[in-house]
């Protein structure tokens, strides 16, 4: 049987630790359907390594996308977690990987000594049954959104539900908010979409190819020549909505 899970919540976790003197930063990032590893290395104002680790992921394809990733060497550290794609397209990177080293990245930018720890928890109820409902943010255990969505748009409550929902809302965030309030909205956006497979038979899927209609151009896997070569890793999915702190707990 199919781990669609119709009931409940997504849930979403992203930990981010300063680990060593130099500066250097974990990141990892765990939901229903992913977690990835990154480690950020710099030298105070460049990034001097990025690398990264699968330990659950989707498509076969997946674990390589660690490559593109090292397009980032050299950019100059900032605590805008987008202002890596300033840097290198992000569809050609899987994308919570990407947004895991811009988070990283950002984290680096702030500074702070050994064990310095930003976390964020998201949960997104299933929209399987239920017309509207309220998705939520924390940052180290404290709400900082609640956001009100029906079907795939968010109406509630202004600003955000009169911001550009698809094609901008991540560039309207990071143009009208500082950098550390624009963050936690960043987040909850991506998880918002993300979150919409919850309910879902992904399972039923067997090669990414049979995708290429909705999807093809939006990541790494879904590029040339990943998207015609990628096998869906059936059973991988998770549902953490009784237990969240499972999620990251490797």
């Amino acid at each position: 049987m199919a781990a669609c899970f119709p009931e409940g919540a997504y849930r979403r976790r992203i930990r981010l630790t300063v680990v060593d003197d130099d500066g250097t930063v974990e990141g990892g990032l765990e939901d229903d359907f992913h977690h990835f590893e990154v480690t950020v290395s710099h030298d105070g104002e460049h990034v001097t390594a990025v690398e990264a680790r699968a330990r659950r992921w989707p498509w076969t394809t997946c674990c390589d996308a660690g490559v593109p990733l090292r397009a980032l060497e050299g950019m100059e550290l900032s605590p805008r977690c987008l202002a890596v794609g300033d840097v290198t397209d992000p569809r050609l990177n899987c994308t919570h990987m990407f947004d895991l080293a811009g988070l990283a990245i950002a984290h680096a930018a702030r500074g702070g000594e050994v064990g310095t720890t930003r976390q964020y928890d998201v949960a997104i109820p299933s929209r399987v049954t239920a017309k509207t409902v309220d998705v939520h943010i924390q940052r180290d255990g404290e709400l900082l959104h609640t956001w009100m969505l029906e079907g795939r748009e968010l109406i509630a409550p202004p600003p955000f539900s009169e911001a550009p929902w698809r094609g901008g809302f991540l560039r309207w965030a990071d143009a009208t908010f500082a950098p550390d309030e624009s963050e936690p909205i960043i987040v909850l956006r991506r998880a918002c979409e993300i979150g919409m497979g919850r309910g879902m038979d992904l399972d039923a899927v067997d090669a990414s190819i049979e995708m290429e209609p909705l999807m093809a151009g939006v990541c790494f896997s879904m590029q040339p020549p990943q998207i015609e070569v990628g096998l869906r890793n059936k059973g991988t999915i998770k549902d953490f909505d009784a237990n969240p702190d499972l999620l990251l707990r490797d």
